[in-house]
């Protein structure tokens, strides 16, 4: 079965970090991505740009209200996705929380019909 992973973060907090936790983050990512590549896992991964350019679509009495930004009354935003092929929803869950952002912020995990 299929999985969509939903990465959310805060935008501008990897730029807090410290070098050591930067380079430890990213290195997380390297591993998880090529373990998930070499088990034939992985189908696709994209990370997303930022919300500055985002923009929101809102449908109201048949008019579309559009605004920038991601707007959605939460600190975290979408921030990116894995699309996983995998035996299970608990391996799915499993691979989402060995995913770096799961310590600071949420991962979504929605079976892709």
């Amino acid at each position: 079965m299929k999985y969509m992973v939903l990465i959310y973060n805060r935008p501008g907090f990897v730029d807090e970090l410290s070098e050591a936790e930067r380079t430890e983050l990213f290195g997380d990512v390297d591993r998880i991505m090529k373990e998930l590549t070499e088990s034939g896992e992985m189908v696709d991964t994209r990370a997303l740009q930022g919300p500055e350019a985002t923009r929101t679509v809102r449908v109201r009495d048949g008019v579309p209200a559009i605004t920038d930004g991601p707007f959605i009354e939460a600190k975290e935003q979408f921030a990116g996705y894995l699309i996983v092929d995998c035996a299970s929803l608990e391996r799915a869950t499993e691979i989402a929380a060995s995913w770096p952002d799961a310590k600071w912020f949420a991962m979504e995990v929605r079976q892709v019909l």
